[in-house]
């Protein structure tokens, strides 16, 4: 019995890494082409939009202690650019099963940069989703890699020499 509770849980990490992926995923793929969800078409990428503008204009707690940091980064290019390339990467990776270490690296970074544009927080004062989603991102990397594409990323050498890419 233990043997098939194992092979349970490893299928459901395995859900759930499928699934935080998507939740990259739709992030990148609204805020490029403006499915309308958090997205207008208007504000799309693609038409010229800024994905993190409003967000970094608009969402960022004012009584934050970094709100002026993040505010100034609003609308830049090359932040843009960042967070678009890291939403669409650590969503791939996730999805697919490889890289996960370097995508709990990125996806920690970007995640504890939004809880801190965030803090004070309003319903708790230390840990918020974005922090359970940095969690999960390490869960993730060191857990077992069930359905995914880890045999065929591992034997390209690169790979194999850079365990960071594991």
């Amino acid at each position: 019995m233990a043997v098939s509770t194992y092979a349970h849980a490893w299928k459901a990490l395995a859900v759930t890494r499928i699934t935080l992926g998507f939740v990259f995923l739709w992030a990148f793929l609204d805020k490029t082409f403006g499915w309308g969800f958090a997205t207008p078409a208007n504000g799309a990428w693609v038409n010229g939009g800024s994905p993190t503008t409003g967000f970094l204009a608009h969402g960022v707690n004012a009584d934050s202690p970094f709100a002026s940091l993040f505010s100034n980064m609003a609308g830049q290019g090359w932040v843009d650019w960042l967070f678009m390339l890291g939403l669409l990467g650590i969503g791939l990776a996730l999805v697919l099963g490889i890289g996960l270490r370097a995508a709990a690296v990125a996806g920690t970074a970007l995640l504890v940069m939004m809880w801190a544009a965030l803090i004070p927080l309003e319903n708790n004062p230390l840990v918020d989703d974005h922090l359970v989603y940095a969690l999960v991102l390490w869960v993730v990397a060191f857990g077992r890699r069930e359905w995914s594409l880890t045999e065929w990323w591992l034997s390209h050498k690169s790979v194999k020499k850079n365990q960071w890419l594991w």
